[in-house]
């Protein structure tokens, strides 16, 4: 029952702040920066600043799909980001900046989640099953589930570790903005709200699969108690 509520909760503490994400995101989008510099420039500026000329800026379709892709070095700012001159686009394109300074450093966080991602990528597409198969067989071949909860762990660790990494480019970004006079007193706590929220996805996100992985550990458990 307990695991059912903390379930609910979770499911409702998401969609509260991704309409919230969502509210601010086009609140924001509509207060212009006083230098008239769009996502895109801003992003480039960032990358010069730190010394880093090996990364392309591209635009890509979709809303709030920015992100910084170290496999081929580029931060992908959405239409509403990209073309945008807004608090919100300035916000977004020097996070996703962020990452790509932190790939530059060899940020020990990033360097973990990026060398986890071949793993989750192939865990994703059997974890289901796996665990299913677990489930249904619980009896017969207990060990099974035990496979799909190390499987699911790793899909897990991935969503602890991102929090970080996400944290720290936001904090990057807030401060390469008041740094380089990008934002000031009038706007810089409405760039600081909007990556809050945004942040808070990865929070929630991190809680529901640390949540589920309870959730079969406790299946596990029980089955070894009949």
């Amino acid at each position: 029952m307990i695991i059912w509520i903390l379930f609910i909760a979770i499911a409702l503490a998401s969609y509260i702040v991704s309409a919230t994400l969502q509210q601010r995101f086009n609140k924001y989008s509509k207060i212009p920066l006083g230098n008239g510099m769009t996502g895109r420039d801003v992003a480039e500026k960032m990358l010069h600043d730190h010394g880093i000329y090996d990364v392309q800026i591209t635009s890509t379709k979709g809303k709030l799909t920015d992100h910084y892709n170290p496999l081929n070095k580029t931060i992908n700012l959405s239409e509403g980001v990209y073309s945008s001159s807004s608090v919100a686009a300035a916000a977004v394109a020097a996070h996703e900046t962020g990452h790509a300074v932190q790939h530059a450093i060899q940020y020990a966080p990033l360097k973990m989640r990026s060398a986890l991602v071949p793993v989750v990528t192939f865990t994703s597409r059997w974890v289901t099953w796996v665990l299913l198969g677990g489930i249904i067989l619980i009896q017969t071949f207990p060990a099974l589930i035990w496979i799909g909860i190390a499987m699911f762990a790793m899909t897990t660790l991935f969503s602890l570790i991102t929090l970080p990494v996400e944290i720290n480019a936001s904090q990057r970004a807030l401060a390469w903005l008041n740094h380089a006079g990008i934002t000031d007193v009038t706007n810089e706590a409405q760039a600081r709200d909007a990556l809050k929220w945004a942040a808070y996805t990865y929070v929630i996100a991190a809680l529901s699969s640390l949540a589920t992985l309870i959730y079969y550990i406790l299946i596990a458990l029980g089955s070894n108690r009949r």
